[in-house]
């Protein structure tokens, strides 16, 4: 077995069944998904003990990528490869054929939650819910919980292909029907469900909400939160990760510093490492591969690049 990893690194995608979900992935990236499913999401880069990346080309197929953050860290990851027993970052495809619950991740603890939004496509008329309306109150939001009715407290923004948002810990929000996107996240899975618009699972039964944990997590003072106003090509830089969206018109370098890129291609083609990379494909340029070339494959090839902050 090769002593050095492919360039790129290209991992299997973990397809996840949503009541929301569609197949969307089969339609617009030609993804071969399972039958007859809903799948809402595509788990393109994961580390968790649950679900886990796995290499899918090149001598070190079959490898985790738990492996490569555990055993190759320096080789691969690089610079500002953050002391954490599990890869910090989980990128995933979300299909949202119907609106997500009303929901929000913990912002402190283990299993905090700051993520962001890049919306590939939105059907007409596609919207997001995100913070509270201006003015409104813990109390009166309680109460409105109480009857059925807290969507009617939380601001609303139109959506259209191209935007971007971010959601910190204990930002109210749910995803609105007819939204395609990648989302950008840290490496937790916990989520606190406070609405889900009165829908069944297909046995009858109402699925689990924990209203309670949302109330403590909820920021009460976050009101009409805006899309992303990009500086740029920077999109977000947070303490979690950085996210930057290149048109790449010419050859460009994957980083000017000895540490990993994450990209996604939107739109185009990309050439890299002798692969020819097309619109909804995940790879990783590794620590050592930097200064490695991306060349457009096509004309309005465009890429979102993802990369751990500088420490």
């Amino acid at each position: 077995m090769s002593s050095r990893p492919p360039f790129p690194l290209l991992f299997e995608p973990l397809f996840q069944e949503r009541p929301w979900g569609g197949r969307r992935l089969e339609s617009a990236f030609g993804r071969q998904i399972p039958p007859g499913k809903r799948i809402g999401e595509s788990w393109e880069i994961v580390d968790r003990l649950e679900a886990q990346s796995i290499v899918r080309h090149g001598p070190w197929a079959g490898r985790t990528l738990h492996e490569l953050w555990s055993n190759h860290r320096p080789e691969i990851f690089g610079e500002g490869a953050v002391d954490s027993s599990r890869f910090p970052i989980l990128a995933k495809l979300l299909d949202a054929e119907e609106k997500l619950s009303l929901q929000v991740h913990p912002a402190t603890g283990g299993e905090a939650k700051t993520e962001m939004w890049f919306f590939i496509a939105a059907d007409a008329g596609a919207e997001i819910y995100a913070g509270l309306e201006r003015g409104v109150t813990r109390d009166q939001f309680e109460q409105a919980v109480a009857k059925g009715a807290a969507a009617h407290l939380v601001h609303r923004i139109a959506i259209k292909s191209g935007d971007a948002f971010f959601v910190p810990g204990g930002r109210l929000h749910a995803i609105g029907a007819g939204n395609f996107l990648i989302e950008i996240q840290q490496n937790s899975d916990t989520t606190f469900r406070l609405f889900d618009w009165n829908r069944r699972a297909p046995e009858g039964a109402a699925r689990d909400l924990q209203i309670e944990k949302a109330l403590q997590e909820i920021d009460f003072a976050d009101f009409e939160p805006e899309l992303i106003s990009p500086a740029g090509e920077r999109l977000v830089e947070c303490a979690h990760f950085v996210v930057e969206k290149w048109n790449l018109e010419r050859t460009r370098r994957a980083s000017e510093r000895p540490a990993f890129a994450l990209f996604a291609c939107l739109s185009g083609a990309v050439e890299t490492g002798g692969l020819r990379l097309g619109p909804g494909e995940f790879f990783l340029v590794p620590a050592f591969a930097a200064a490695s070339e991306l060349q457009p494959g096509a004309s309005g090839t465009n890429l979102l690049r993802v990369t751990l902050p500088a420490r």
